[in-house]
């Protein structure tokens, strides 16, 4: 699925004063394209990858997704539109505590009432390489576990866009790499399009493409 940025713009007030953190963006992301959004704390990239998930709003602009544009949607559609098309990695887990690994991916299917969620849920755990951690909690489970249960989740309901947010931010230097080499084996196995913030240079290396968001402007690296 494709994403194409037009003219984005946000900016917040504080008191009297309009800060501009986004000022223009425009770029075109490919289908199956993965990308990586660089840039110093505060530059705006958490804040872009949430207008991109549409939990927040733009000042102006088009956000494209394959044609389909996020921008004057109404809450309602925007809500469904994301349901059934992008995907979410989010640096903190987000796990249900009093859920199983297993429970806690089927949740996602069973939102969307999609056919067979254990069959699905089960297949997206052994992929990512946790079969053997099906009906462990959340709190049985490593920082790298979780984090796999987490993109298991967002990868089970076969997302056209998966944006993720500092997905190795909260491992060590090593589980992070290989729970990063089982995301980026997965999501290119699936050609899922997906853009990646990240303060990390290494990371940013893996990805086709690199972005620096910088002065409110998305330049190419």
């Amino acid at each position: 699925m494709s994403l194409i940025l037009n003219d984005v713009r946000k900016s917040f007030h504080q008191g009297d004063v309009e800060i501009q953190v986004l000022k223009g963006l425009n770029v075109n992301i490919e289908p199956g394209q993965i990308v990586s959004i660089v840039g110093q704390s505060g530059s705006g990239k958490s804040t872009l990858l949430s207008i991109l998930a549409g939990l927040e709003r733009a000042d102006r602009g088009d956000i494209l997704v394959d044609k389909a544009n996020l921008v004057p949607m109404t809450e309602q559609e925007l809500t469904l539109f994301r349901a059934q098309n992008i995907s979410i990695v989010f640096q903190q887990y987000h796990l249900i505590a009093h859920l199983t690994a297993l429970e806690n991916v089927m949740l996602a299917l069973e939102i969307l009432k999609m056919e067979n969620p254990r069959v699905r849920a089960e297949e997206a755990l052994r992929e990512l390489g946790l079969g053997h951690r099906l009906e462990h909690f959340p709190s049985q489970l490593s920082g790298g576990e979780c984090q796999r249960v987490a993109i298991a989740r967002a990868l089970v309901v076969k997302p056209k866009i998966l944006l993720a947010d500092e997905p190795s931010g909260n491992l060590d230097i090593h589980t992070g790499d290989k729970v990063m080499d089982v995301f980026f084996d997965v999501i290119r196995k699936h050609k899922i399009t997906t853009i990646l913030v990240t303060h990390s240079e290494a990371l940013a290396k893996r990805c086709e493409r690199t972005l620096r968001l910088e002065d409110g402007q998305l330049r190419e690296r």
